[in-house]
């Protein structure tokens, strides 16, 4: 029932200079359990993973394979520019239409102009919430 998981307690363990004993205090378990996940008779549930990973100040995915996945960003400025543009032309279509909408149904400039200031309160106000992503 050996496991990497088992290895990976040990090497850490071991890493940080902390006996087994101690590690079982600290977890409030006995030494033998420590002592069998490390020789893979057992294995500990995830939450006592996740105490084991907080004590020897790893991540679950270290002490679960070995190590830590390196996570990515891609981040493309041109296809954020071209994101942006889309948003701000259909925004503006968005306020031009409540324009042409209030006009067209209340014959009035004023409620027309007032329709396209409340959509663009609401723009800044979802803007502000929610952020441009």
């Amino acid at each position: 029932m050996a496991t990497v998981i088992n290895e990976n307690i040990r090497a850490y363990r071991e890493n940080k200079n902390i006996t087994q004993a101690e590690l079982a205090e600290k977890l409030y378990v006995t030494r033998q359990a420590v002592s069998n996940w490390e020789n893979g008779k057992t294995e500990p549930d995830i939450d006592t993973l996740n105490k084991i990973a907080t004590v020897l100040e790893i991540s679950i995915e270290e002490l679960i394979y070995g190590f830590k996945r390196e996570s990515t960003v891609i981040h493309n400025h041109n296809t954020a520019q071209h994101i942006t543009k889309h948003i701000t032309k259909g925004l503006s279509f968005g306020a031009v239409l409540a324009i042409v909408i209030s006009y067209v149904k209340w014959q009035s400039i004023g409620w027309a102009i007032l329709h396209g200031l409340l959509n663009w309160i609401y723009v800044v106000y979802y803007v502000i919430r929610y952020g441009w992503g």
